[in-house]
């Protein structure tokens, strides 16, 4: 088992970071780069949504990014501790955005789950989110 952890706080440049970090983290099992743009892609809607709805854009907010590789698997846990979703079934449905007004898609939790082979979201009002996303690095 392979682990790497890494917190930043909420700001809109460490999604591109964080991204980056991950697919370069996964890289080094060598796989392919279609399968690494997926883990990039679906890493961003995760950090994007837990800066946006989750701080708020608070800069303050902590984001901590949990990635293990075992047995060619890996599983990415993207945390925040912040306002949480109130109705995480409704809120992975197609389209449902709390921020229509700001022209966002309500596309994120769909993104991820077509990017990766696994999506779990575990939320709780006024506790934060974690999303756990799981890809095989092989095909």
């Amino acid at each position: 088992m392979d682990t790497l952890t890494i917190k930043v706080n909420a700001l809109e440049a460490n999604e591109s970071f964080l991204r980056s970090a991950v697919g370069a983290y996964a890289s080094r099992m060598n796989p392919t780069l279609e399968i690494v743009s997926d883990i990039k892609t679906a890493v961003s809607e995760a950090v994007t949504n837990a800066i946006v709805h989750g701080y708020r854009m608070d800069p303050k907010g902590i984001i901590t990014v949990n990635c293990e590789i075992a047995e060619g698997m890996l599983t990415v846990e993207v945390n925040d501790s912040g306002e949480g979703i109130a109705d995480v079934e409704e809120a992975m449905r197609d389209f449902f955005t709390t921020k229509a007004h700001e022209e966002r898609s309500g596309l994120g939790f769909t993104i991820m789950k077509s990017f990766m082979d696994k999506l779990e979201v575990y939320s709780e009002p006024g506790e934060g989110t974690t999303v756990k996303m799981e890809k095989k690095l092989y095909a």
